[in-house]
């Protein structure tokens, strides 16, 4: 274990430039096989049984108390892009930090800020951090991109003096020497196949439809092509038409006039964010087709969910947001108490189906625990 110097939080910033509730469907453990020469392992393949599904368990509960003793605050370092619009590193600090408070452990922190595609930057930052390592006890990075970011993942997860853990990716590389201590995301994958099974049940065999797809890559591969492979298999669904929104609501917005003019046998269109989802409803809304077609999102963000309220969007998979800022704060405990070997190395954050057969109340209620610590709405920042 790393030196246990774990007083009220304080933060320096360096900055450049509710239990779960019952009956709600719990993320798969496998996902759907990739191809057959890639470069990384799937959390299927690298997490022992039932460690996930445990830390999922306590992610959803309420805090339990932290039984050790400390000396002193621990030392927690943030090497992420939380300069960028994207408001997951935020109010995954906000989860963390409030789990944190929630266990009665006593830490401060130091984050070190970039946009997305400042990669130098971090690696600057990973290069300040690993000098000053007998500064840190916990090191979580979030990368800019994996890839670019892989030496300086090797490179902190090697040193004995601090635990690391990485943010946004749950796809640990195989050709790392030093593997972190863990690795904390949502699976797009997952999702799919979490959306396929509510897909079929829902809709049952034999259904035409349409996509809006993203940029081509890992996560629309995850998003829309494990989604498609799976409805098709299943439920022999047939996929009329794919169209390329590039997550722009224009594109979603393009695409479904494309779609409803041309290919007027789909049933369902499926948008792999919410961007395209909401391009998507607005094209349906202005034929008046809102009701004729089954449209789904991805990830349950506000905008998605205020959709399903007023019944243009039908169904959405949802991120329980604030869970990998919590489990993190659940991981430190764990080492903390020397208990790091009950985790599993890939966290997944839990994921359901919002849909419009659910009641407000119901809705409201999954967004309350999705942004449990962070809060829900707009997040000032």
């Amino acid at each position: 274990m790393k030196k246990l110097t774990a007083s009220l939080m304080a933060t320096s910033v360096l900055f450049a430039g509710a239990a779960w509730a019952d009956g709600h469907a719990t993320l798969p453990l496998k996902e759907l096989p990739g191809i057959a020469d890639r470069d990384y392992w799937v959390p299927g393949e690298v997490n022992a049984e039932g460690k996930l599904e445990a830390l999922q368990e306590v992610v959803g509960a309420a805090a339990v108390q932290y039984s050790g003793s400390q000396d002193g605050p621990i030392q927690i370092a943030l090497i992420y892009p939380s300069a960028d619009t994207s408001d997951f590193w935020a109010r995954n600090y906000l989860a963390l930090t409030k789990r944190l408070d929630e266990l009665g452990i006593q830490f401060e922190t130091t984050e070190f800020a970039s946009r997305q595609i400042e990669h130098s930057l971090q690696s600057t930052y990973a290069n300040q951090v690993e000098q000053d390592a007998d500064l840190y006890d916990y090191v979580i990075f979030g990368p800019s991109e994996l890839a670019i970011q892989a030496d300086n993942i090797d490179k902190l997860s090697a040193n004995d003096g601090f635990a690391t853990y990485v943010w946004a990716f749950h796809t640990p590389l195989k050709d790392l020497t030093n593997q972190p201590d863990a690795w904390f995301d949502f699976s797009s994958a997952a999702g799919a196949l979490t959306m396929c099974d509510y897909m079929l049940g829902r809709l049952g065999n034999d259904v035409v439809m349409s996509m809006n797809r993203g940029i081509p890559g890992i996560t629309d591969n995850q998003r829309s092509g494990d989604f498609k492979a799976c409805v098709e298999e299943k439920g022999n669904w047939t996929t009329e038409y794919e169209h390329y929104g590039e997550y722009q609501r224009e594109g979603g917005f393009e695409g479904t006039t494309l779609i409803m003019q041309a290919y007027p046998d789909s049933k369902v269109i499926h948008n792999a964010n919410t961007a395209m989802a909401m391009g998507s409803v607005e094209a349906q809304v202005a034929l008046g087709k809102e009701k004729d077609i089954f449209s789904t999102g991805w990830g349950g963000t506000g905008l998605e969910l205020d959709a399903i309220r007023r019944g243009e969007l039908d169904a959405t998979p949802m991120r329980m947001g604030d869970d990998v800022g919590a489990a993190t704060a659940e991981a430190i405990r764990a080492d903390l108490e020397g208990r790091a070997d009950e985790l599993p190395l890939v966290f997944l954050g839990r994921i359901t189906v919002a849909h419009d057969q659910m009641s407000a109340d119901e809705l409201d209620a999954l967004e309350v625990e999705a942004f449990r610590f962070s809060g829900v709405g707009a997040l000032k920042r």
